[in-house]
């Protein structure tokens, strides 16, 4: 709002002289009045500048703050009035465009919601969503969204989830199933029972993601610096040329007018932004600006493997029964103890096992960490880690994932599991290889075979097991410079560390927010692998139309000096063409909220 406000006043005070020149004939108000507010963004360029230099980057904004002193010393106060007008009026169409960029983002924000049909002793109260706590039953009207994550108690409908997980069709849920905060309502009203706290939801999560990467600027940092300095050094030169050859100072001004750089430092952040922008589209949350230029050049990728490049869903891989016990009896007693717990290797094999095996389970107790000990059918069963379950019966320990059991004390077997990859993994690391990545990594805590099983069906070509989140960073920092950038992407808590320690750390955020998300540069909303394509694909488009940008306002620019050299381009007409250059590189910066080209090959089309 700053920025607006001086152009606004900038252009108030090209009014007020307009009337003091030509109606009531006072000379000397418009040239104060303009030399004040002249002074005034000189030294807000100057402040500028030298942050940009104590931060380590090349202060650009001096040749716009050369041009404005310029103007003061010829006294020419219109020229000098129209390069605020360009200079303010820049930053005000800086603003307009990034908004326009930022459309999907504040949509998102816009579509949170804030209240909720609360019921009370059967009667509807509207509540503040943050007020709603665990427990609290809310009635969701048709076409009305889902305010905090919960679970149907009464009725059904079907809800659209597109905004969260990018299903195109509407889900039917009923009476036990889960409903995401965000997610819209069909034609029927339902009731829910809360299960999460606002700040704890699913799409409160999602917006809290898109906040942060507002906070963070977006400035093209190392793109600027890469152009700044040689475009600095050509405009002086040209325009110092200029004042020696024709012997005025003018001369040197008006190359000066024309040589804004503007256009460089509007380019690559509204193109970034409109980057950012058509990455929410794609249900990928980009937090900062400059994640867009590493993601692009980025050469190797690292994968934690489970709930990563697999499903996080287990499946039961054998049943081995020692003599004496049959399959089934150990995985029916196995799944029958393990229905109250919540861990993925229980609640795989509950799933896999059927419901018609199940049987009561009486004196059940846990054993942090170790298992699950009940009576079943009057026996005393023992599920989990072989150190528990029978701890002296000399069994070797299985290869893979495993749980073992035992009955009234004696070892009656085992169960292991395996990981299913994600369908899309395959194809998912394939179109990174085309999109340039040179080294593919899985970086995991799981056992070898297992990690090589996984590794072969996915197409990894560098297979790290058995290690510590300290050995996963050890791993990443070990990568050489050639191969780098280094993105590593992971889904758990434990990933958390590796996601800080890559140049790039991209979480899949599905499951709400996590130590991971927090620790991401990037947060894939859906769980959907392949969606790192699209962020790749996208990063690259947008570094490509940045740069092409830059380098046409630069060579645009140095041939105005060149014209404005001859003389030609008096100072007002050069600022006019300036602002007009602005604009043309606002437009063709735009062009990065499109689709990128090769929708095949980047993995869009998928």
């Amino acid at each position: 709002m700053k920025r607006q406000w001086k152009f606004i006043v900038v252009l108030a005070i090209g009014v007020i002289g307009l009337l003091a020149d030509f109606v009531f004939h006072i000379d000397l108000v418009t040239e104060v009045l303009i030399d004040i507010a002249g002074v005034y963004i000189a030294v807000c360029l100057a402040m500028e500048m030298i942050n940009d230099v104590k931060e380590g980057h090349m202060g650009i904004d001096i040749l716009a703050l050369i041009a404005v002193v310029s103007m003061m010393i010829t006294r020419d106060k219109w020229a000098e009035w129209m390069i605020l007008v360009m200079s303010t009026g820049g930053e005000t169409l800086e603003d307009y465009a990034t908004g326009q960029a930022n459309k999907e983002l504040r949509a998102l924000l816009d579509k949170n919601p804030r209240v909720a049909n609360k019921l009370v002793d059967g009667k509807i109260v509207e509540v503040k969503v943050d007020d709603l706590q665990i427990g609290d039953q809310v009635l969701i009207k048709p076409g009305q969204q889902v305010p905090v994550d919960g679970k149907i108690i009464d009725g059904s409908s079907q809800f659209d989830q597109s905004s969260l997980t990018g299903e195109s069709v509407p889900v039917d849920k009923s009476v036990g199933d889960d409903l995401m905060s965000g997610s819209l309502n069909g034609a029927t009203a339902v009731t829910m029972e809360v299960k999460k706290l606002a700040k704890d939801s699913e799409y409160q999560s999602i917006v809290a993601l898109v906040k942060s990467s507002e906070a963070q600027p977006a400035k093209f940092v190392k793109m600027a610096d890469r152009y700044a300095v040689p475009f600095t050094i050509i405009s002086l030169i040209i325009g110092i040329a200029a004042w020696i050859t024709s012997g005025s100072f003018t001369r040197f001004a008006e190359v000066m007018v024309v040589a804004s750089p503007c256009p460089l430092l509007i380019a690559a952040p509204v193109a970034m932004v409109a980057g950012m922008s058509s990455m929410s589209k794609h249900h990928v949350i980009v937090k900062s600006g400059p994640t867009l230029e590493q993601l692009g050049r980025a050469k190797t990728f690292a994968f934690d493997k489970t709930g990563t490049l697999t499903q996080n869903q287990l499946v039961i891989q054998e049943v081995i029964p020692e003599a004496g016990f049959t399959k089934e009896e150990i995985q029916s007693d196995a799944a029958s103890l393990e229905t109250q717990s919540g861990h993925i290797i229980a609640s795989s094999l509950v799933k896999g096992t059927p419901k018609d095996w199940i049987k009561p389970v009486n004196d059940l107790q846990e054993s942090t960490g170790n298992g699950v000990s009940g009576t079943v059918n009057g026996k005393l069963v023992k599920v989990g880690k072989l150190a528990y379950v029978a701890p002296d019966s000399g069994v070797k320990k299985a290869p893979t994932t495993a749980v073992y059991v035992s009955v009234d004390g004696k070892y009656a077997g085992h169960i292991t599991f395996k990981d299913q990859l994600r369908p899309e993994t395959p194809a998912t690391l394939a179109r990174l290889r085309r999109q340039g990545a040179k080294h593919i990594m899985m970086l995991t805590g799981d056992n070898q075979d297992v990690a090589n099983a996984i590794a072969e069906a996915a197409g990894v070509d560098d297979v790290r097991a058995g290690l510590l989140p300290a050995e996963k960073i050890e791993a990443i920092k070990g990568v050489s410079e050639d191969n780098r950038p280094v993105v590593m992407t992971g889904d758990g808590i434990n990933d958390a560390p590796s996601l800080t320690a890559a140049d790039v750390g991209i979480a899949m955020g599905a499951k709400g927010a996590t130590a991971a998300s927090e620790s991401a540069d990037v947060v894939i909303m859906t769980d959907d692998i392949s969606k790192i394509n699209d962020a790749v694909a996208i990063s690259k488009h947008t570094m490509k139309v940045a740069e092409i940008d830059v380098i046409t306002a630069i060579v645009v620019v140095i041939l105005l000096e060149l014209v404005a050299f001859t003389g030609l381009i008096p100072a007002f007409w050069g600022a006019v063409l300036q602002e007009a250059v602005d604009m043309v590189t606002i437009c063709l910066a735009l062009l990065a909220k499109t689709e990128p080209k090769n929708p095949k090959q980047t993995g869009l089309a998928a």
